[in-house]
């Protein structure tokens, strides 16, 4: 236990000042002609100065975790992660002169191990994905650090009621939209600290609107949800990296959503090649999972006569995956034929309906 309160007390001002000088991200509204009256928008946190929505999680996982006692000025970091939480870590433990090692399966993107050494930090790689938990446990025993532990803190270390967390930023970033109070936020799950921070943040804010939660294939939160049954597994880690996980996490909170679907993996992939038709830029297969989920809401409300608006994530940059998710020879090995959902997505573009 750190009780050097020298060192917490110039260890916080650090975070609070990168804090301090980080702007919001945007809100992108997309411009979809066959949807009038019901308009999406996509946050934008691939701005973050490490690239991605974890940059929110990682600082309020060191905040959480010095204010505990945990980590002191010598504590080596240890985290599991898939990759961007990872990077983010990364970055803040540089920021405060501790080592930081991330645990991950060999399968991750490059650039992101890349990214994670640029920082000063160290990808410790396992064979898959299940393997990250007990082997984050024994590093961080070994060495004597703390193992941050996304999938269990991520719920409990942001505060949820407001403090310029994602939720209170898209409702503020809204009001002067034409419908401010989002019809659904759409938000897939990797630890489901976020989903859990906006669900809560809905409610106590006394908003109508709807959270609906995307999950992808070979992910177990969707069965979870439906069946309460905790001890749920899957054999194999999801494809779409940084979201989905093959057991059920502490922290994603089931009882704040409203709706889950699973989206197929070729969706997602298909989704974001088909966003950078719009946007002229590439996003991670994440946002493809989110984007799909929300499309189909528009679609459904479309077909009902309602109007309103959808808000969903952009989680990262796609150039993080030009080795995998745009990579024609690697998505067809390992994700399938996108053609049938471009053609549904073009469809979608030129009718409002899938």
């Amino acid at each position: 236990m750190c009780t050097d309160h020298q060192w917490i007390n110039s260890a916080i001002q650090k975070l609070e000042a990168d804090f301090q000088r980080s702007a919001d991200t945007h809100l992108i509204k997309l411009d979809l002609p066959s949807l009038e009256g019901i308009d999406i928008y996509l946050k934008d946190e691939s701005t973050h100065p490490t690239g991605s929505l974890k940059h929110r999680l990682a600082r309020s996982l060191f905040l959480y975790a010095i204010c505990n006692g945990w980590v002191g000025p010598n504590t080596p970091i240890i985290e599991s992660s898939s990759g961007s939480t990872a990077v983010s870590e990364a970055y803040f433990a540089r920021l405060l002169g501790l080592p930081f090692i991330a645990v991950m399966p060999k399968c991750t993107a490059k650039k992101k191990i890349e990214q994670i050494e640029f920082y000063g930090g160290k990808a410790h790689l396992v064979e898959r994905s299940d393997q990250i938990y007990a082997e984050s446990h024994r590093l961080a025993k070994e060495l004597g650090g703390h193992y941050m532990d996304q999938f269990t803190y991520a719920e409990r270390a942001t505060d949820w009621r407001g403090n310029n967390n994602i939720a209170n930023s898209i409702f503020n970033q809204m009001k002067m939209e034409q419908h401010p109070i989002p019809t659904w936020v759409v938000m897939s799950p990797g630890t489901g600290g976020t989903s859990a921070t906006i669900g809560r943040f809905i409610r106590y804010q006394q908003h109508n609107t709807k959270l609906c939660v995307v999950d992808p294939e070979q992910s177990v939160f969707h069965r979870y949800y439906q069946t309460g049954d905790m001890t749920v597994t899957h054999d194999c880690g999801s494809k779409i990296e940084g979201i989905g996980r093959p057991r059920v996490e502490p922290s994603f909170i089931p009882g704040v959503v409203d709706e889950m679907r699973t989206i197929a993996d070729a969706a997602s992939v298909a989704t974001v090649h088909w966003l950078e038709g719009i946007l002229g830029r590439k996003a991670g297969a994440s946002t493809g999972t989110n984007l799909f989920g929300a499309l189909q809401l528009a679609s459904e409300m479309k077909q009902c006569g309602e109007t309103g608006s959808i808000v969903t994530l952009l989680c990262d940059s796609g150039e993080r995956y030009l080795d995998t998710y745009y990579d024609a020879n690697w998505v067809k090995e390992n994700i399938g034929d996108l053609q049938p959902y471009l053609a549904q997505l073009e469809t979608l573009q030129a009718t409002g309906k899938f």
